[in-house]
């Protein structure tokens, strides 16, 4: 596998991914998850014109798995990882993230955050293997408590969430962009 960004023809493959790794809910009663529309294609454009989405890509070079962010509050924050199902528990969603961590910290970001649910086997206790930690209500920056705010508007509040973060390590900037692909 390896990850490249994300090219514009393939942002509904994309949609794809998100509608199959969403199926898993169902199993753990959150059929609304499951049931969720991926993010429209025109926020897909906006993260692939930043330069803020990428792929992992089989053999075949057609994504099975992606990663879309933003810039908060001087974090990369992700806004969304997915893996298609039949691509699950090969490393893909933590190469992604990894990568991200690569490029954030190369542009001088002082780490990665995230929302999440807490008791979903893959989200909060996942993203704890990964380095994540779960943030207090008081650490919260400005830009997460609005993040958390508009997803308790959408009911994802119905089922615990929490906000996580992982510090990268310093690293003078380097004139990059979070969404450039790193020389590895």
């Amino acid at each position: 596998m390896r990850i490249r960004p994300a090219a514009l023809a393939e942002l509904p493959l994309l949609q794809d991914i998100e509608r199959a790794a969403g199926e898993p809910f169902r199993s753990l009663g959150m059929a609304a998850i499951a049931d969720d529309e991926p993010p429209a294609l025109d926020l897909l454009e906006r993260y692939h014109r930043l330069g803020h989405a990428w792929v992992s890509a089989d053999a075949a070079d057609r994504p099975v798995a992606y990663l879309i962010s933003d810039t908060i509050d001087g974090a990369a924050h992700i806004e969304q990882v997915s893996v298609h199902p039949a691509a699950a528990r090969r490393g893909l969603g933590s190469a992604l993230i990894d990568h991200l961590a690569a490029c954030a910290a190369a542009d001088g970001l002082s780490a990665l955050t995230l929302t999440t649910f807490a008791e979903v086997p893959w989200n909060a206790p996942y993203y704890t293997r990964l380095g994540f930690r779960s943030l207090a209500d008081a650490e919260l920056t400005d830009g997460l408590r609005e993040i958390r705010r508009a997803e308790a508007g959408y009911g994802l509040d119905h089922w615990p969430r929490v906000c996580m973060r992982r510090e990268l390590p310093s690293s003078p900037p380097q004139g990059r962009t979070v969404g450039a692909v790193p020389p590895f």
